[in-house]
């Protein structure tokens, strides 16, 4: 099994949907609710949406096992809204997610690997991501699998979450 990624644009919103969709099936099937909450991306006009702009404001990544799309990431230049910027140029993950199917076999470690790359092909030192510190802060914990080591914390409504970083 080898994952190859590719950059992605928008007529991958729809793959990319899907793969959200995925997720929150896997993580309802694992008891995780409240991470993304239990209804489909595609059934809410808002996520949509919203995943429509990150991939205009940013470039997307696609990463594929035997051609079919398993997991996608997306970089910009800057935080989402809710996490002040690094005050330094910056690359920024979001929509870090791996297609149900495809769990286990290392997709988000790859995409966050090329995540690093780029960053380093763009001539600057920091990758910061966002996630869900709920959980018991397994997702934070994963991050820092990867390499990532924790910065502030912030909260959204009742919705936990933690900013990590690395330097490349």
């Amino acid at each position: 099994m080898e994952i190859t990624i590719r950059k992605g644009g928008a007529d991958d919103v729809p793959a990319i949907v899907a793969m959200l969709d995925s997720a929150v099936v896997w993580l309802n099937a694992k008891g995780i609710t409240d991470q993304w909450g239990t209804e489909p991306w595609s059934a809410r006009a808002k996520a949509v949406s919203r995943v429509e702009e990150i991939v205009a404001e940013g470039t997307p990544w696609i990463a594929e096992i035997d051609g079919v799309p398993a997991g996608t990431v997306t970089l910009t230049p800057h935080p989402a809204p809710y996490v002040a910027p690094a005050g330094e140029p910056e690359v920024y993950v979001h929509i870090l997610a791996t297609d149900g199917r495809f769990h286990g076999r290392g997709v988000g470690a790859a995409l966050l690997a090329h995540a690093v790359e780029e960053t380093r092909r763009q001539g600057l030192s920091l990758l910061r991501v966002d996630c869900f510190a709920g959980g018991e802060g397994r997702l934070v914990e994963y991050y820092e699998r990867q390499g990532f080591t924790r910065t502030e914390p912030f909260t959204v409504g009742d919705w936990p979450g933690q900013v990590l970083e690395v330097r490349v």
